[in-house]
């Protein structure tokens, strides 16, 4: 990740926060409750990298319970997301393959939803960032074929690309000019 002065200056900000509103801005990029507690507490942190590889080792030791809490968060694919809030807004943004999909592709992705859902018990999750409607749709039914343990350590390392992409934006996002906690902000080159 790119080090701007925005991200520096939204570190720091992150680092001094108390432990409830720092916990509450990392829910906005993963939502298991655990994850975001191990996170926080593991401030301060000196630089974004350092954040971004603290933020993967917690992820990376999540119980399989922690990781459905996290999903429980995520909507399907497909699915316009309501809402004004920032995670609403980065979902939609990440799923913006799907806005241009045809009618007859749409109906494919529910089924495809649908079947995933029966077979695994939990939401498809993929990092949709970047992904046409098409792509989306021919992994979800290759993921179709994976045993349970496959599709969990598929399903692993899509959470933690679509919570890197997250923490990015998170630390890239301007900031007021001054924040809660009134500390001097600036947008810097951030934007």
């Amino acid at each position: 990740m790119p080090v701007t002065t925005g991200a520096r200056q939204n570190l720091e900000r992150f680092n001094v926060l108390p432990v409830a509103d720092a916990e509450s801005e990392l829910l906005t990029c993963c939502a298991s409750r655990r994850w975001a507690a191990a996170v926080a507490g593991g401030r301060p942190f000196g630089d974004p990298a350092a954040l971004l590889a603290a933020a993967a080792r917690e992820l990376a030791g999540l119980d399989w319970q922690d990781v459905l809490e996290a999903l429980e968060a995520h909507p399907r694919i497909g699915e316009r997301v309501a809402g004004q809030d920032r995670e609403s807004a980065w979902s939609r943004g990440e799923q913006s393959g799907m806005d241009a999909a045809a009618a007859e592709l749409r109906a494919a992705m529910i089924e495809g939803n649908r079947a995933y859902e029966a077979r695994f018990d939990h939401v498809f999750l993929i990092c949709a960032t970047g992904r046409s409607a098409a792509e989306m749709l021919g992994r979800l039914q290759a993921r179709l074929g994976n045993d349970e343990d496959t599709e969990r350590a598929v399903v692993r390392d899509e959470l933690a690309k679509i919570v890197e992409l997250r923490l990015t934006k998170l630390l890239n996002e301007p900031r007021p000019a001054k924040d809660d906690a009134g500390l001097a902000e600036t947008t810097g080159d951030a934007v």
